[in-house]
């Protein structure tokens, strides 16, 4: 019987939020949104028995990189990114790399659109490239956003 991708990223994530408690909100928030999302695209890359591994590997590499940079984003650090790729999602044209720059962290990021296309209910949707920048170090990530029918964009992918 063959176990759902789902179900074994799902395990791993509610294992991480068992950490939880002796972490941050804003490290293991940031740490089971990179785990669920590492998990996610480690079964698009793996092929047969190796998925199991590619999806374990993914959901641990994913925890690691969104708990730091989980931990090091403050609200208006979010409150600034959420804004700017609101922003750029809807209107900045593909390839048009919009910025952030929180004045009291320092911390800063991009967000650059690289396709649009639209579902066939006839949804809005983009592909997009999205960078942190903390103390010098840069993370960057790959994701897929449709425009909801309240006009804001919501991750899909």
């Amino acid at each position: 019987m063959k176990t759902p991708i789902f179900a074994i990223v799902l395990a791993a994530t509610f294992a991480l939020a068992a950490c939880a408690e002796q972490t941050g909100p804003k490290q293991a928030g940031g740490g089971l949104i990179g785990a669920a999302l590492g998990g996610l695209a480690g079964s698009q890359i793996g092929h047969g028995t190796g998925r199991l591994a590619a999806v374990g590997a993914g959901v641990l590499l994913g925890g690691l990189l969104g708990s730091e940079v989980g931990r090091s984003l403050d609200k208006a650090d979010r409150l600034y990114a959420d804004r700017t790729a609101q922003q750029a999602l809807e209107s900045a044209p593909t390839g048009r790399t919009s910025k952030w720059v929180n004045p009291d962290s320092g911390h800063s990021g991009t967000v650059t659109p690289e396709r649009t296309y639209t579902t066939a209910q006839g949804q809005p949707c983009r592909e997009y490239t999205t960078t942190v920048d903390i103390g010098g170090r840069s993370e960057s990530a790959h994701g897929t956003a449709c425009r909801e029918a309240d006009g804001t964009w919501r991750l899909v992918q």
